[in-house]
């Protein structure tokens, strides 16, 4: 399906959408609300002060907040003076915040005095004394001595001129967003204007969305899940969005029920804690229509929860910070089947091709890696020529690192990462599909397969399963379960019950920091 390509920035596109109806609300954030026309006004008038500051076309500019309408006003002004936004994690901590202003060359940065626990302006003090980019610290619903305060720079320039700055949205990038790290430092995959607005409104686009739609946005604004399908979505079809700061399941419940929202992002863990809390059922979600659930593995079980006990058609998406993120979506016309069991077709104008360790393309229905290219495929890693070239090939097809089958109909089933496959006694097993099959337990409520060093077998898998309360399951009984269903080398070799896991921001659990765990903990019955 051919699909029409827009050329428009960011800033583009604001414009446009809020000439429509400028009254319309585009965002409350729990602390205030704001329409098109005042994301547009302030946008403005917070892109003259960053040019009077210095910041000119192609500068960086760093963003540590949570979901706060601060970062969308920041998000647009820094469109408008064709700079480049480059999101920070809350969670940060000192040399994680010092590597990435150190290596995007950021300029000037926007932080809150403390969020959940971190304190941000400490850090951002400490970062300017030995980063020699960093220049300017602005401080967000605080004021601190000798820093210049978001709120004065929205009082300064308010009367003044601003001149629109000629992008070309092809090749100039929008923001600079960093990767986990978890296999060496942190890329910056850089985006571009026409890599987030046509992913934001071809996603949109699939979701039926439309200006009376309210998007609900607890995943963070900092990840590219609330920076482009979320954001810049609820923005494309002049929409508004509701965002939320720190995710809590019953919280998240009450918003969707009292703002009536109708498109809920998420990944599993936001679903798996509402659909199991004790009052879900107590709340009105009769406004949900759809959204999208993407960002870590999303268990076939969870997928049919939320479409029969959520009543919400939920569309599983599959992407990554490299490509904008979405790439591929199921469709409201999907079976339940293809929507439980696989994470749709390339979207429009997109293509996906799964290789083999040659890069030569398999048959239909054989494990590889997902290959694919599209109008969301990053220009390429900051400073970074030699990952770039390892990830994109001549032909502009960009090597996900992910493992996955296309069926006879197109649709992608993603098997799990490619470095994440354990290599047990010779046999290949896909920590995602054992995975699936504990989701399937009725007293499940999370789960995580790694793999552990043995000297005889090369490596063996282990499951971290946490219940759900007032389980009654046990290690023995979770692997009889899974023995009944797989051949008996997939069967873990160990099942560890667990109180929680190490997380990313984004929904993640962190299996690099999980293995790392095991091997303090049980490392002794290794062999």
């Amino acid at each position: 399906m051919k699909q029409e390509i827009s050329n428009l920035s960011v800033s583009q596109l604001l414009q446009q959408v809020y000439k429509k109806d400028p009254e319309h609300e585009v965002a409350f954030d729990g602390y205030g609300r704001i329409s098109y026309e005042e994301l547009w006004r302030q946008s403005i008038t917070l892109a003259k002060s960053l040019q009077e500051l210095g910041i000119k076309k192609g500068d960086k500019v760093a963003v540590c907040l949570p979901n706060w309408n601060e970062f969308i006003v920041i998000y647009m002004a820094v469109s408008h003076v064709g700079a480049i936004l480059v999101p920070f994690n809350t969670r940060y901590r000192q040399d994680e915040v010092e590597y990435i202003l150190r290596n995007s060359e950021a300029k000037l940065a926007f932080f809150t005095k403390e969020f959940s626990g971190v304190r941000h302006y400490d850090q951002f003090a400490s970062a300017i004394k030995v980063v020699n980019s960093l220049k300017t610290l602005i401080s967000v619903r605080c004021q601190i001595d000798g820093i210049l305060s978001y709120e004065a720079l929205l009082e300064n320039n308010e009367s003044a001129s601003f001149e629109p700055i000629d992008i070309d949205s092809e090749n100039d990038t929008f923001s600079i967003l960093y990767t986990s790290g978890s296999t060496g430092a942190p890329k910056g995959a850089m985006l571009t204007h026409s890599n987030v607005v046509n992913t934001a409104i071809i996603s949109a686009n699939q979701m039926k969305c439309t200006e009376k739609d309210v998007f609900f946005v607890a995943v963070p604004v900092f990840h590219v899940f609330g920076l482009v399908p979320s954001i810049l979505s609820t923005v494309a079809v002049g929409a508004r969005m509701v965002l939320m700061d720190q995710y809590k399941a019953k919280a998240a419940l009450e918003l969707m029920e009292l703002e009536k929202v109708t498109v809920k992002h998420g990944v599993p863990t936001m679903f798996i804690l509402e659909l199991n809390h004790e009052e879900f059922a107590s709340y009105d979600l009769s406004s949900l229509r759809t959204g999208i659930i993407a960002a870590a593995p999303c268990p076939i079980e969870i997928v049919k929860r939320i479409r029969n006990d959520m009543g919400c058609e939920i569309m599983v998406a599959y992407g990554l910070s490299e490509t904008s993120p979405t790439l591929t979506m199921t469709s409201f016309d999907d079976e339940d089947i293809v929507r439980a069991e696989t994470v749709g077709k390339a979207l429009p104008g997109a293509e996906v091709k799964i290789v083999n360790d040659s890069r030569q393309e398999v048959r239909t229905g054989e494990v590889g890696e997902i290959v694919c290219r599209s109008f969301g495929v990053m220009k390429g890693y900051y400073q970074m020529p030699e990952k770039t070239a390892e990830a994109i090939d001549e032909n502009g097809w960009f090597y996900t690192g992910d493992l996955g089958i296309l069926d006879e109909n197109g649709n992608l089933r993603i098997v799990g990462r490619k470095k994440e496959m354990i290599i047990r006694g010779g046999y290949n097993i896909y920590p995602r599909e054992i995975e699936e099959i504990l989701y399937l337990h009725c007293d499940v409520l999370e789960v995580a397969i790694v793999g552990l060093p043995d000297t005889v077998l090369g490596e063996i898998s282990c499951a971290c399963v946490k219940l759900k309360s007032h389980a009654t399951a046990d290690e023995q009984s979770l692997i009889d379960f899974v023995r009944q269903r797989v051949a008996n080398y997939k069967v873990p070799d160990k099942l560890i019950i667990m109180k929680g896991f190490p997380m990313t921001a984004s929904g993640k659990i962190k299996k690099v920091s999980l293995q790392e765990q095991l091997m303090e903990s049980i490392g002794v019955e290794l062999r």
